[in-house]
């Protein structure tokens, strides 16, 4: 049992299963062309280090148990973000609506200023980390980190929740789907209105 903190390895599987073939492994961008028609919410993932605020555009995120609360998402290793997280081991998730594009376009764009990158992102501090939260988010996250684990390029951090809080008045979610950003279809649309932008760095 992994106790809070622990920084597991996760050993990958055998590829080899009975009465089946051995799959050769996939390009890079066969693996990304598939893994974009899985549609996913858009959140924020910020941090705050020696006063310097961090954020990032994460579509890898989801929640992992109840009991006790927690959450995760995935941190690609050579970002300043996965210094700060790894540094600070307290951050927030604001999970982001469909009018957030801009704000998620923006901490999405690779080689952005630091100093200063929040200074038109809409945020409040958060009661208990003290980290940016954006404004007007479907809900928001703050969370401790409770174990990490590598998956190759990136590292998964898993948070406890230390609390959250939801919009009363919340709008339609923001979602990644084919490499860009779009929101939930009307019913009588046919076809998304996606939205090209900067890959999520989650």
């Amino acid at each position: 049992m992994m106790r809070p903190g622990s920084s597991p390895t996760c050993s990958p599987g055998s590829t080899e299963r009975a009465g089946r073939d051995v799959v050769t492994a996939p390009t890079p961008d066969a693996f990304r062309a598939a893994m974009s028609q899985f549609a996913s919410g858009v959140t924020v993932a910020s941090t705050v280090l020696d006063g310097i605020d961090h954020a990032m555009t994460a579509s890898a995120f989801t929640s992992v148990s109840l009991d006790p609360p927690l959450v995760l998402v995935c941190v690609e290793k050579s970002t300043r973000f996965h210094h700060a997280i790894t540094m600070t081991r307290r951050w927030g998730v604001s999970v982001l609506g469909h009018e957030q594009v801009d704000v998620a376009r923006w901490l999405a764009t690779r080689g952005r200023p630091l100093a200063g990158q929040l200074d038109g992102v809409p945020h409040r501090r958060g009661e208990r980390t003290g980290v940016a939260l954006v404004e007007d988010a479907l809900c928001w996250v703050e969370c401790r980190t409770w174990q990490s684990c590598a998956g190759g390029d990136h590292t998964i951090v898993v948070g406890e929740v230390l609390g959250l809080d939801v919009h009363r008045e919340a709008s339609l979610p923001l979602l990644y789907f084919r490499g860009g950003f779009t929101d939930l279809i009307a019913p009588e649309a046919t076809t998304p209105s996606v939205v090209r932008a900067a890959r999520p760095a989650g």
